[in-house]
């Protein structure tokens, strides 16, 4: 079984990609194929070079994802996940950067008031990436990068997991017309506790 998601190497996508085939048991009967964009994994899917896409429900793309594909690539499976720990991260050496780089959807993780400019990127894994090459002075990016290069890097603002919808498509419809939910959820413990 093949699961495609977005790319690069390392990025949040591939992150909870992992967390979910390893909640659902099926690591070892699955592997893990990551796309340059959403376009690109919905075409692998439907020419039946893979069998699952994954997708962040606030994701850009996502609007599009679901409307050009209404025919062929259905939603299959939604979840709720942590992301990897984020934080706005410095290079050392940089007293007061002016520009910070960020994925759009991130930004209003901070007040970007404080920054005279804000660069967009398409991912925070290239995010990460260009703070880790010096590509960037401060982004809002993986913790894990500051930690693993403690040398260059350093955490300014601390935001921590953000918890996220995902979608997962497949070719075959689950749905058959009805509502798909789960009576015993988190969430509706919570419905029933206020009656």
């Amino acid at each position: 079984m093949k699961f495609i998601t977005l790319g690069p190497p390392g990025s949040n996508h591939e992150y909870v990609m992992r967390n979910y085939l390893a909640f659902h048991g099926i690591t070892g009967k699955s592997t893990i194929g990551l796309a340059v964009d959403f376009e690109a994994g919905a075409q692998a899917i439907l020419r039946g070079e893979g069998d699952f896409l994954l997708q962040c429900a606030v994701h850009p793309a996502t609007m599009a994802t679901v409307a050009k594909y209404l025919e062929g690539l259905f939603v299959v499976d939604t979840f709720i996940a942590p992301s990897q720990d984020l934080a706005v991260i410095r290079r050392r050496g940089v007293a007061k950067p002016t520009t910070l780089a960020v994925m759009r959807p991130t930004l209003d993780y901070i007040d970007a008031a404080r920054w005279e400019n804000i660069e967009y990127v398409d991912t925070v894994a290239e995010v990460t990436a260009g703070l880790v090459s010096g590509r960037f002075d401060a982004g809002l990016g993986f913790v894990s990068a500051a930690e693993a290069h403690p040398e260059s890097l350093e955490i300014e603002a601390f935001i921590g997991t953000v918890d996220d919808a995902w979608i997962v498509y497949g070719r075959e419809q689950v749905s058959n017309g009805k509502l798909l939910a789960w009576r015993e959820s988190p969430a509706a413990a919570l419905y029933h506790a206020r009656d």
